[in-house]
């Protein structure tokens, strides 16, 4: 039997699983290190689970990180705020180890595919997949395929309207403060409020103003994708209040314009939570391992 690799490569954990779908994908986590030695347990366990039945190895990885294959740092995470993890080559010492091809893109990008393949996606031939937890990240399935071009995106990072009367936080991105990451991740929540999301009650005023914030960035990603379907994840969204006041934002902000059905009376269907839980990214990794052997 086939069995394929999967790596979720997070700046906190690593997820690695072995096998061909939802149904018999079998886990293990440990934590996010030094590059050799969590490279290293990865490897452990490949060889341990799989031996040389494993037909090849899909890696979504935390970033930024180098998705060219003509770049000489193919398959590395590069100028990474991660400790340690700056310009580390991923993919070599995997493939080299396991002599497998290895499949790689971004970890947000692998939750899209995830839920395109097996999840809240698979009726649909475009997708897209927001995270808003510790950073806000995006991945977008276009005609059945990822999303590319210089680089993979960083929709977390668009400028979307910021009411300083309404909202005079200045932002939380290091980089440009007040953008969709700035001012709507877990820790801009922590920033704003001095208490994280899972200490706010339910009717919090930060609600209704992530639901703001968050449907202005949908909005915008309609406008340029058109996706077939918005699947919003990551621990923000574990607050399920939060689908119901975005769709009404959402609603408001296109304002009849988009005379579509998805938009006009089916947001419940079209705004969706991911159907694959917190396992899109490992899944999605899985998915990106299946297009690598066949593209070998």
């Amino acid at each position: 039997m086939k069995l394929f690799g999967a790596i979720e490569a997070g700046g906190t954990k690593f997820v690695c699983g072995v096998g061909t779908g939802p149904s018999d994908l079998r886990t293990v986590q440990f934590p996010t290190t030094s590059p050799g030695e969590t490279i290293d347990a990865a490897i452990e366990f490949f060889r341990r689970e799989a031996g040389t039945e494993l037909e090849a190895l899909g890696i979504g990885s935390f970033g930024p990180v180098d998705l060219k294959p003509t770049s000489p740092q193919f398959g590395f995470i590069t100028a990474t705020p991660k400790p340690g993890w700056q310009y580390t080559d991923v993919v070599g010492p995997l493939g080299n180890a396991l002599q497998v091809p290895v499949g790689f893109d971004t970890d947000v990008n692998a939750a899209a595919l995830g839920e395109k393949r097996w999840g809240a996606a698979r009726d649909v031939e475009s997708c897209l997949y927001l995270t808003i937890g510790t950073g806000i990240g995006g991945g977008a399935i276009v005609n059945g395929r990822l999303l590319h071009g210089i680089m993979h995106p960083e929709m977390g990072h668009i400028r979307i309207p910021h009411d300083l009367a309404a909202d005079p936080f200045a932002g939380h991105c290091p980089f440009h403060g007040d953008c969709l990451e700035g001012l709507a991740s877990g820790p801009a929540i922590q920033a704003r409020w001095q208490k994280s999301a899972t200490e706010l009650p339910s009717g919090h005023p930060a609600w209704a103003l992530e639901a703001r914030y968050l449907a202005l960035a949908v909005a915008n990603f309609i406008f340029t994708l058109s996706p077939g379907r918005v699947i919003l994840g990551g621990g923000v969204m574990q607050r399920r209040e939060l689908f119901p006041l975005i769709r009404a934002e959402l609603r408001e902000i296109l304002n009849g314009y988009l005379q579509v059905p998805q938009v006009l009376t089916r947001l419940d269907t079209y705004i969706v939570p991911p159907a694959l839980g917190n396992r899109a990214g490992v899944l999605g990794a899985l998915a990106l391992a299946e297009i690598a052997e066949d593209s070998y």
